[in-house]
């Protein structure tokens, strides 16, 4: 339902389709169709990248491509920020665009709302993936949240984190709107032809993900060792984030395969279809991150009713409910003892298929009944109204 006059909103971002990569950017595409089913909000989209239909691309040229990637961002992002029409109000999702939104509201006098979907102090092993950069990414993200005007929070855990890391950031600034999931798009989906495809022929577990040290791949790796060799490890993952990590998963993998058939590595990016069909049939689906602000992934899995077993970390107590929709286990930094928790948490859902399916059961319902994207849309209309 319309309410009032129309809003006009740039929304910065990284990432927009076709390039998404990540959690944030599943974030703002899906926003912004929630947002214009409302038919309160006209936006505008601002992105990295070529030119899109639906969006307004920046990119840099020679020889400028050849600098920093970290600064390479901020040129990009003043780009951007001048760009910028005639909009009521600027929203930027990650230190990416955060400069952008920064510099467009000082530019016009606008309010500008940050979504912190990651903080960079909690993410030390950036500094391997942008070296000197990572001092550059810190700063932006903190000039950008201590002069916003609203900072939503993706999660309870993440509302707490910013806090902790920007003590100068007013708490009342900060609101909770957490993911959402669109559970017409992610619904159980059996089709064994992709099972065939991907050659996949006995129960097992599913990852996906990024090949970061945030994921906690190489964990979930590890823990692999101590799971009996008739059940399979699928999993989508590509785009390492630095050499590093890139080589220790590799190394992992070809250590499981010496005397293990059904290790599947999917590299590339899944079509959608393949991605839920996938989901689906999984016994359970494994996210042993060691930071993450929520985890749309699993939102994801329990809306194709897959259990879930996920660390107990940031905002996933949020969406995977304890011995309901899955199983959570605490981090640690004490490696071994995780990873051996892990293990046991996988193995408690793989070889027991009745819980699995009661899990998957309640996941599905958990994910339509609280986190549905017109929710969130609302909350945040709700929000930048309240600026403006």
């Amino acid at each position: 339902m319309n309410s009032g006059k129309s809003l006009s909103v740039a929304l910065l971002t990284r990432e927009w389709p076709p390039s998404i990569y990540g959690g944030a950017g599943v974030h703002v595409k899906n926003l912004v169709e929630a947002l214009k089913e409302t038919l309160q909000v006209n936006t505008q989209i601002h992105c990295f990248g070529a030119p899109r239909i639906d969006a307004t691309g920046y990119e840099l040229k020679p020889p400028f491509t050849e600098i920093n990637p970290a600064l390479q961002t901020l040129l990009i992002d003043m780009d951007m920020a001048l760009q910028i029409k005639d909009a009521d109000l600027v929203h930027s999702h990650t230190w990416y665009a955060n400069f952008a939104g920064y510099l467009a509201s000082k530019i016009y006098k606008i309010p500008h709302v940050v979504t912190a979907h990651s903080l960079e102090p909690l993410r030390p092993w950036k500094a391997e993936q942008l070296g000197g950069g990572y001092v550059i990414s810190s700063w932006v993200e903190q000039l950008a949240y201590e002069n916003a005007n609203s900072i939503i929070a993706v999660s309870d855990g993440m509302r707490d984190d910013v806090i902790k890391s920007y003590p100068q950031v007013d708490p009342k600034k900060i609101t909770t709107i957490r993911n959402g999931i669109d559970t017409n798009k992610f619904k159980p989906t059996l089709d064994s032809s992709i099972l065939d495809k991907h050659g996949v022929t006995t129960p097992y577990a599913l990852f996906v993900g990024r090949i970061t040290r945030q994921k906690g791949l190489a964990h979930l790796l590890r823990s692999w060792k101590f799971i009996p060799k008739e059940y399979s490890l699928v999993l989508a993952a590509g785009s390492p984030d630095e050499p590093q990590i890139g080589a220790e998963v590799e190394s992992l993998i070809t250590e499981l395969r010496q005397d293990r058939e059904n290790i599947i590595w999917i590299k590339e990016m899944l079509p959608h279809d393949e991605l839920v069909a996938l989901l689906t049939a999984a016994r359970v689906f494994v996210c042993p991150s060691v930071y993450e602000p929520l985890g749309i992934v699993n939102l994801e899995a329990m809306a194709c009713e897959t259990a879930v077993v996920a660390s107990a970390v940031g905002g996933i107590p949020e969406v995977v409910s304890a011995n309901e929709t899955g199983l959570l286990v605490e981090f640690t930094l004490d490696s071994k003892l995780f990873e051996k928790n892990l293990s046991e948490s996988i193995l408690k859902v793989l070889s027991d298929e009745s819980l699995a399916t009661r899990m998957g059961v309640a996941g599905r319902k958990r994910a339509s009944d609280f986190f549905g994207w017109d929710k969130v849309a609302q909350q945040t209309i709700d929000l930048y109204r309240s600026l403006i």
